[in-house]
């Protein structure tokens, strides 16, 4: 028989539960209700403990089972904000890549307006070098043309005085 006035530790889990059992069997065989007594609280006090260490597994369990699904959130936040940074990193690359092809594809259009600008002025050039080379031709041979006739009409003259000297 136990004293409650004396401090004891009796044994938990499942050796507490089966020294309350073996206590709760050896009080009622030897007709000590007190042991009985005690024997069937230490079992259920040990019985206790163990659906309580077992409810604690559990929450421990689902604590690290929700700390694991929290992690996998947050990783999965940061997989996005990488891919949407990147995303945009990339975006900006390849505007930039836009930019620069634009910009040299109008300096290439620009070139190329040059050139043909400077063709269409150099073949200006060439026309009116032409037009007035044909306009100096055109000038020398009506002068020699002028000559021509100066020349014909005193001739003419010429001939006109030796027929008829006297109307000269």
């Amino acid at each position: 028989m136990t004293d409650p006035d004396t401090a004891q530790t009796t044994a938990g889990g499942l050796v507490g539960k089966l020294a309350g059992k073996a206590k709760a069997v050896a009080g009622s065989l030897l007709g000590d209700e007190d042991l009985a007594r005690e024997g069937r609280l230490q079992e259920a006090s040990s019985e206790a403990e163990i659906v309580a260490r077992r409810e604690a597994a559990e929450v421990r369990v689902e604590a690290d089972q929700a700390r694991v699904v929290e992690e996998q959130a947050q990783t999965e936040e940061e997989r996005r904000r990488l891919e949407a940074e990147v995303a945009a990193e990339d975006a900006a690359a390849r505007a930039e890549a836009d930019r620069r092809e634009a910009e040299r594809r109008a300096e290439e259009l620009a070139r190329r307006e040059r050139e043909a600008a400077d063709v269409q002025r150099r073949g200006q050039e060439q026309a009116a070098d032409a037009t007035e080379q044909q306009a100096e031709r055109e000038r020398l041979a009506e002068a020699a043309q002028a000559v021509r006739l100066q020349q014909e009409a005193r001739r003419a003259e010429a001939r006109a005085d030796t027929i008829d000297p006297k109307e000269s």
